[in-house]
C-alpha cells in the first residue's frame, strides 16, 4: 500500500527535491528526485515535472511513496552471527571470506543474500525491499557491519557516517615494529593507475585519515588498534602499507610470505553510534575471529 504525504512549503525559494527530502525524514534527496521524475509528487494539485522547481511559501505538496519493489537478489539461508537487532537495524559479525554484496559472477553466498533470508520485515531502501548496507568490509576482513532495515534508519546512519559520528575500531597485525607507539596517518587515497585492483596514496586523492595505537609487539610483528576517521576503500590496508607496515597476510598491499593466517589480519572489533530512531548510544563489540586468535597464540608460542 502506498504512503500519502500532504505537505505545505514553509519558505520560498527552496528546491522541490530538497523540500521533500527535508520534510520526509526517511527519504534521501536522490529518492525524492526519483519520486518527482516518476510523477508521484504534485504542487497545488499539478504534477511536478522538475526536481529543481522553486517553491513559494504556503504551496501544497502531495507525495505518494509506493510500496517497495521486491529485490532481484535471492535470499539464501545461512548462519549469521547477529550482535544486535531490532526493527530498524541489525549489526552482524561478518566472517572472513564472505563478500558483502553480490557482484557480476558472484550472485550468491554474500552477506546481503543471508540478510534477505534472515529478515522478513524489511520496509525497503531506495524503493526496493532490500537491506541497506551502510558501510562495507572487504571480503577477507572479519567483524562488525551495520545494516539498515528501512529508509529512515539508512538515512540517519549514513548521515552519522558522513559527519564522522560513528566510532570504528579495528585490530590489525602488521609487519615490523611500529614506532612511535601512537600515530596518525593523513594521506589522500585514490585508485592506483597502474593496478586497478589496488588503491594508493595519491596527492590529488580523497582525504583519508587513520589513527593507530600499539597494543603489543609479537616477535617481528606488531598488534595495533586502528581507528579510521574516514571511510575510503582499503583505507587501513593502504595507510599501514604506506608507512612501511603492511598488514600481515595482505597479498595485495604486502606479501603472504610466512604469514600465520590465510588472509589479511584485520578485524572490525568495535562500533559506537546513535540508534537512528531512539538516539540511544550503542556500543557493540565482536571478539577476534577464531583464525586470527589462533594465529596470535601460535606466534606467541614460537
Amino acid at each position: 500500500m502506498s504512503d500519502e504525504h500532504e505537505l505545505r512549503a514553509d519558505k520560498s525559494g527552496e528546491r522541490l527535491d530538497v523540500f521533500v527530502a527535508r520534510s520526509i525524514p526517511e527519504l534521501t534527496r536522490s529518492r525524492a528526485s526519483k519520486l518527482i521524475d516518476e510523477g508521484l509528487v504534485s504542487v497545488d494539485g499539478t504534477q511536478a515535472s522538475k526536481v529543481s522547481k522553486k517553491l513559494s511559501a504556503g504551496q501544497r505538496v502531495a507525495v505518494t511513496i509506493p510500496p517497495p519493489k521486491p529485490t532481484k537478489i535471492e535470499p539464501e539461508a545461512m548462519l549469521l552471527t547477529i550482535v544486535y537487532e531490532d526493527g530498524d537495524l541489525l549489526v552482524v559479525d561478518k566472517p572472513a571470506g564472505m563478500a558483502v554484496h553480490p557482484s557480476p559472477g558472484h550472485s550468491s553466498h554474500t552477506l546481503v543474500n543471508g540478510i534477505l533470508a534472515h529478515c522478513d520485515d524489511l520496509s525497503g531502501i531506495g524503493g526496493v525491499k532490500r537491506p541497506g548496507i551502510v558501510h562495507r568490509l572487504d571480503k577477507d576482513t572479519s567483524g562488525l557491519i551495520i545494516v539498515a532495515k528501512n529508509d529512515a534508519a539508512h538515512v540517519s546512519l549514513a548521515r552519522q557516517l558522513k559527519e564522522r559520528k560513528v566510532e570504528k575500531m579495528y585490530v590489525a597485525l602488521v609487519e615490523g615494529c611500529v614506532t612511535p607507539p601512537e600515530g596518525r596517518i593523513e594521506a589522500p587515497i585514490a585508485r592506483d593507475v597502474k593496478h586497478r585492483r589496488r588503491m594508493a596514496v595519491v596527492e590529488n586523492g580523497r582525504d583519508a585519515r587513520t589513527s593507530y595505537r600499539v597494543l603489543r609487539e609479537i616477535g617481528r610483528r606488531t598488534l595495533l588498534e586502528v581507528r579510521p576517521q574516514t571511510g575510503r576503500t582499503h583505507q587501513i590496508r593502504v595507510h599501514l602499507a604506506s608507512i612501511g607496515h603492511p598488514i600481515t597476510g595482505d597479498a595485495l598491499y604486502g606479501r603472504r610470505g610466512d604469514a600465520p593466517v590465510a588472509r589479511q589480519f584485520l578485524h572490525a572489533r568495535r562500533l559506537v553510534f546513535l540508534h537512528p530512531r531512539t538516539g540511544e548510544r550503542l556500543e557493540l563489540e565482536a571478539p577476534l575471529a577464531e583464525d586470527l586468535q589462533q594465529a596470535l597464540e601460535a606466534l606467541e608460542r614460537s
